[in-house]
């Protein structure tokens, strides 16, 4: 998830996607941020700076098939699966494109999928007293271990501010303890977060440190028997409805065996007012345990509490699908540029009441439109593309980022032949932009090749508003860059050309409170502006046309922390032969 229309709530509570990802890795610090209103020319050089053929009614055609509810959601290991990645294969077949995994349209994806019991009453005993805490309400927990049953008896509750363990930052919120039999606590976000102390990590800015992905890994290399994250609106960067929503049903892994991150027994969040009744019952006040846990030095909290639970899960083995389509290159075949989006959503919630339908046709209906319109655009294209570009439309990325994770593992071109990845996650639908938001900003100089592109739209490139809810670990081009192919994240433009920053932040307002994540994220034709999504789509197909048609091998910035990894990926490649000096003009 997550997103341009999410990115721009910067006084309220700015909504974006639970995920999760493999080992703490951050990029560099942005550079400063343009400023839009200042920077960018008051009309658009052009209206379209590409002959593409990119268009609003087939994009939005597409849109609403993939977002329709004969799709049931598109949850993944569901009959609305088995439709969704057939109508993906059918239009790339339409489209021209070839099989892209050998033969085959589809990559299988192994998973587990589990269902825990929602009638589940963990019981916790605080201040001499015992309470029964409501799924959904006051806790959500869930089990990552595959097993039907896993039992929490008695588990002593300790406070470890931040849970985490950075030697680099001198920081070890675990330092001194077993934590074997033990359950932690702890709060989302990074130490520097709350106090916004640019001294602390890297201030508002997230780190991957402050991921609750990273957060239960490291519990499971500590030895815990359970973590529990405190939830908070503006840490987490979205409300307890999106954790309740997001952890309710079926939740997806890749098997152990494909799997190197650890794993807890039971891993949840607590709502606010829980933790704070929890902290209170131990002599604590939430507030100060905050300021607390962002002071170097901080030690561990027994909170002088314990809890049980009994968590039954439902367990089961499946599978879902990649599906993967190419344009092979007419002079540079085995040499790449990958686009991708992720086709999933969170399916159908059987037993909710009324509209029980989670479309997803912003999140991420659009990205899948998205690239099969530039798949369109590249197969008409004169010249025709000289590398071969490679279309994957991948699955569970709302589990984790798990289809993605899987095709990095088994990639259907080396890693060290892919010239770059642009990837297409929940696009604006909020009109026409004087901007283009880069997510992680500073990081690849695929932004060299953007930065014209959008300068001939009229815009300018800047970071996303809220860099501390940690988005760029949010999405699928994440594994790729942990890899070490250099990838590239936009969304839409927050200063639109129709009611400036006031119009984009409160159409991102509406859509974060109304239907991010809920059963309202449906096509809706009545009040969607797509000039300016198919304006999104043009600069991001110049970027891959720029990229597919020359020898340029774009890496990371210096001092970002995937270059490393690039480096040592590309010394060991063949060296590709020098371009003539005119093969290289775009």
């Amino acid at each position: 998830m997550s997103r341009k229309i999410l990115l721009c709530l910067a006084a309220a509570a700015a909504l974006a996607a639970c995920k999760r990802a493999p080992e703490p890795a951050a990029p560099a610090e942005a550079p400063a941020a343009e400023t839009p209103a200042a920077a960018a020319p008051s009309t658009p050089a052009s209206d379209h700076v590409f002959a593409t053929g990119i268009n609003a009614p087939d994009f939005g055609e597409l849109v609403k098939q993939l977002s329709s509810d004969a799709f049931e959601g598109r949850g993944p290991g569901t009959a609305g699966e088995q439709k969704t990645v057939e109508y993906i294969r059918d239009q790339m077949q339409r489209i021209g494109l070839q099989p892209g995994n050998g033969d085959s349209w589809f990559q299988d994806v192994p998973m587990v999928e589990t269902t825990a019991d929602e009638s589940t009453v963990p019981r916790l005993m605080a201040g001499g007293q015992s309470r029964d805490l409501k799924f959904g309400t006051d806790i959500v927990v869930g089990t990552r271990t595959g097993q039907p049953e896993v039992k929490i008896d008695g588990s002593e509750l300790v406070f470890v501010g931040y849970g985490v363990d950075a030697p680099e930052q001198k920081w070890n919120d675990y330092a001194g303890q077993d934590w074997k039999g033990k359950t932690v606590v702890m709060f989302v976000n990074d130490p520097g977060f709350h106090t916004n102390d640019g001294k602390l990590f890297e201030g508002k800015r997230m780190t991957y440190y402050g991921r609750w992905t990273y957060k239960f890994e490291e519990a499971a290399r500590k030895g815990a028997a359970a973590a529990l994250i405190v939830h908070d609106d503006a840490g987490a960067s979205y409300g307890w409805d999106v954790v309740r929503n997001s952890w309710a049903g079926p939740q997806y892994d890749l098997p152990a065996k494909d799997d190197p991150d650890p794993r807890l027994p039971v891993q949840g969040w607590i709502s606010a007012a829980t933790a704070k009744q929890l902290f209170a019952d131990a002599g604590l006040d939430l507030a100060q345990a905050y300021k607390d846990a962002s002071k170097r030095g901080f030690k561990p909290v027994p909170l002088k509490a314990t809890w049980s639970v009994d968590l039954k899960s439902k367990i089961e083995e499946k599978q879902s699908r990649n599906v993967v389509g190419v344009l092979p290159g007419s002079t540079r075949p085995d040499e790449a540029v990958l686009y991708m989006a992720h086709w999933d959503h969170l399916g159908k919630h059987e037993g909710e009441q009324g509209d029980n339908i989670y479309n997803g046709a912003v999140d991420n209906a659009t990205g899948v439109a998205g690239i099969l319109e530039i798949a369109d655009a590249f197969t008409h294209q004169n010249p025709a593309p000289a590398r071969s570009v490679v279309f994957v439309a991948v699955t569970l990325e709302e589990s984790g980022l798990l289809g993605s994770k899987y095709y990095v593992a088994h990639p259907t071109f080396p890693l060290d032949k892919i010239a770059g990845v642009i990837n297409i996650d929940a696009m604006s639908v909020a009109g026409r932009a004087k901007d283009m938001t880069v997510v992680g900003y500073g990081s690849s100089e695929l932004e060299d090749i953007l930065k014209p592109i959008a300068a001939m739209q009229g815009r300018v490139l800047h970071a996303e508003a809220t860099p501390q809810n940690g988005s760029y670990f949010r999405s699928d081009h994440f594994n790729f860059a942990k890899a070490g192919v250099p990838a590239l994240y936009t969304d839409g433009g927050e200063d639109l050309r129709e009611g400036g920053l006031e119009a984009g932040r409160k159409a991102a307002e509406d859509y974060g409170k109304n239907r991010y994540h809920g059963p309202k994220d449906e096509y809706d034709p009545a009040t969607w502006k797509l000039d300016g999504t198919v304006e999104d789509l043009e600069a991001v197909y110049g970027v891959g046309k720029e990229l597919a048609a020359g020898d340029k091998w774009p890496n990371w910035y210096e001092g970002n922390a995937f270059k490393a990894a690039r480096d040592r990926m590309m010394q060991g490649a063949a060296k590709p032969e020098p371009a003539k000096p005119e093969a290289a003009k775009p």
